[in-house]
């Protein structure tokens, strides 16, 4: 490991241990035993985002998993992570994650979709795509693969395109819109409450892919296991199995009224 990546590594040990403490980049520089305008350009360049980006996604990691994992209430974790307004808390979670932290929590943290979003500016006609493949090595058998294209290399608030697919393999983004874009891919569990230990999290990511009005990309991503200096995955995921449970379930309750429906319609005839 060459020495700038050791000391991205050691500032991200020191947010992680401080992340209620009200951090500056020159206490992190000073971790990472650089000065603060170094430091800064080697941090981009090892993870892609800034010091002060890094720092906020981290809090909201780890204030995802607080919500699930403890009985906190959001006052107490949103000043575990570092933030004295719960509002401004509340209001950054929910932007980045999709949605509140109370609703989060009751969902254990899943969503039962994931909304896509076209900016108003970039919502011309555009016949760009984006397709290729996803190769998983390192994920579990079971899992599948969340893609996504954003307009930032932290995955967060809502994608321009995005897609689960129930194992790797081929995927499609058509009429994408013009821009700047990340390709972001993460291997989630399917049925996360099943499993007896937390599975390996697999991602890969590239970018900025510039998207003009009939640009046709190809991309093949090898996802590789989440390594220290990879940003968190914000966007809260889809429990694609519940969702697939919920919509049968749904289909069976309409089929069922259908049919109740139809003696009485008779009977008025």
């Amino acid at each position: 490991m060459d020495p700038a990546e050791q000391a991205v590594r050691r500032a991200i040990d020191t947010m992680q241990e401080n992340l209620g403490e009200q951090l500056t980049i020159d206490d992190i520089a000073r971790a990472a035993m650089f000065s603060k305008f170094h430091f800064t350009r080697i941090f981009q360049r090892s993870t892609g985002v800034s010091p002060g980006r890094f720092l906020s996604a981290l809090r909201l990691q780890r204030a995802k998993q607080l919500l699930v994992s403890t009985s906190l209430n959001v006052a107490d974790i949103s000043l575990r992570v570092g933030y004295n307004s719960i509002g401004t808390f509340s209001s950054r979670f929910s932007r980045s994650v999709g949605m509140s932290p109370t609703t989060y929590r009751r969902q254990i943290g899943f969503g039962g979709r994931i909304p896509t979003n076209t900016p108003t500016q970039l919502a011309a006609v555009s016949n760009a795509r984006v397709y290729g493949e996803v190769d998983a090595p390192c994920a579990e058998a079971d899992d599948q693969i969340f893609v996504g294209l954003f307009p930032d290399r932290i995955p967060e608030g809502l994608p321009a395109r995005c897609a689960v697919l129930n194992r790797p393999g081929a995927f499609c983004f058509e009429t994408v819109p013009v821009g700047a874009w990340y390709l972001l891919a993460q291997s989630t569990s399917v049925c996360p409450e099943a499993r007896a230990q937390v599975p390996t999290v697999c991602v890969g990511t590239e970018g900025p892919l510039t998207v003009r009005r009939d640009t046709s990309i190809q991309i093949d991503l090898a996802l590789k296991p989440i390594q220290v200096i990879d940003p968190p995955v914000l966007l809260a995921l889809l429990n694609s199995r519940e969702a697939a449970v919920a919509r049968a379930g749904a289909a069976a309750q309409s089929s069922d009224r259908a049919a109740a429906l139809v003696p009485g319609e008779r009977r008025a005839a």
